[in-house]
């Protein structure tokens, strides 16, 4: 009997104990992150990539895709870059609304808020690397290094996910790690950054979205 009555107390303070951790990671952690939103960021990475594809490499016999930003006279070709921007910003954007919607709802979902301190470290953490990898890119834009700027954004996009991912769920350091290497493969293997770009910011959000959600939210 006195067995019996240690072990039901020994049961509730082991339910006492997670129910503090549960709270304190709560408090330090951002967990309230989409899977779908990163499913969605994938999905219009790939509708980019494959708009850029048909628009550029199915008019022009051009085996890798840098070789488009210049013309037959050495100059700039305002067509590759006018597309280059207004492709990439519309996938930025559709990512960004999904990211906000779906997160938000899964926030209100659990009870939790979408933004306070933790989201607002969250955020610092992230931007810091991405706007340093933004300028830099627009640097090497400048000096026409153009087949050293998609390597680069994912490089960038991995370091700021992986300076970020102390204030959420452990499962953003892998992504942030696996588009670290992949940026590293591309710049290694210049121009083929439409590919590379396709795999770090189409597949493998896909894959890390589908992960997420079949790990927290199914």
């Amino acid at each position: 009997m006195q067995f019996k009555v240690l072990l039901m107390d020994n049961t509730k303070h082991l339910e006492a104990l997670g129910d503090i951790r549960q709270m304190m990671e709560r408090s330090s952690r951002f967990i309230s992150l989409s899977g779908v939103s990163g499913i969605c960021a994938g999905c219009f990475a790939l509708i980019g990539a494959a708009a850029f594809f048909v628009h550029f490499q199915l008019r022009f016999d051009q085996p890798q895709y840098y070789q488009y930003a210049r013309l037959a006279d050495g100059s700039s070709n305002p067509e590759f870059y006018r597309f280059f921007f207004t492709d990439a910003a519309l996938v930025l954007l559709g990512s960004l609304l999904a990211g906000v919607w779906f997160t938000r709802r899964k926030a209100k979902r659990n009870g939790l808020a979408l933004w306070d301190s933790t989201a607002r470290r969250l955020l610092i953490n992230l931007l810091i690397p991405l706007v340093s990898g933004g300028i830099f890119c627009l640097i090497l834009l400048k000096h026409d290094l153009v087949a050293l700027v998609a390597p680069a954004t994912l490089l960038f996009y991995g370091l700021a996910l992986l300076n970020a991912s102390k204030y959420t769920l452990n499962d953003i350091r892998y992504l942030g790690v696996s588009e670290i290497i992949l940026g590293l493969t591309g710049c290694w293997f210049m121009g083929y950054g439409l590919l590379f770009r396709t795999l770090g910011f189409g597949v493998l959000h896909i894959v890390y979205g589908l992960s997420m959600y079949l790990k927290y939210e199914r």
